[in-house]
């Protein structure tokens, strides 16, 4: 599992993709990976040929800004699922912000976000010392807590 993120930038020029970040869970043995791609069909290609691990979920998502990482902390992704059509990229950059204001009382640091406005789903990174910890974030700053909570590490 964790060399399929290498075979696919084997690949990946051919079908116009390219993998930008990718993240293991370790517990579940999951990969999310972000990635450019003129379409889902030609990520879902990619992986087909590199290694035959063919993605569960593709979302077309707008990128949120960018935090770095600020110390060695655990690293999380969390998912909110909130209804096709539900959410716009404005709302969550607005929700973003009420969680900016309010992680440092939990010991977060949100790193970025991803919006699918079409599926309605949300994906947050953050580095946090559990994931109580960012669940009390979203919670206090906006009340949209997450569908799920996954530790994932950053592959290189």
């Amino acid at each position: 599992m964790a060399a399929a993120p290498q075979k696919d930038l084997v690949v990946q020029a051919k079908y116009g993709v390219k993998v930008l970040k990718y993240w293991f869970d370790e517990k579940n043995g999951d990969v999310y990976c972000l990635a450019s791609a003129p379409d889902s069909q030609s990520l879902r290609t990619t992986h087909a040929e590199a290694h035959g691990l063919l993605p569960s979920d593709i979302h077309k998502v707008r990128p949120g800004t960018e935090a770095l990482p600020i110390k060695q902390q655990n690293l999380f992704l969390d998912v909110h699922e909130l209804g096709a059509g539900k959410v716009t990229a404005k709302d969550v950059a607005g929700a973003h912000q009420k969680d900016l204001a309010t992680q440092k009382k939990y010991g977060v640091n949100l790193i970025n976000y991803w919006v699918d406005e079409k599926s309605g789903t949300v994906m947050c990174l953050a580095q946090a010392p559990d994931s109580s910890a960012l669940i009390n974030t979203h919670k206090e700053a906006h009340g949209l807590v997450p569908l799920k909570v996954i530790k994932v590490i950053q592959g290189q």
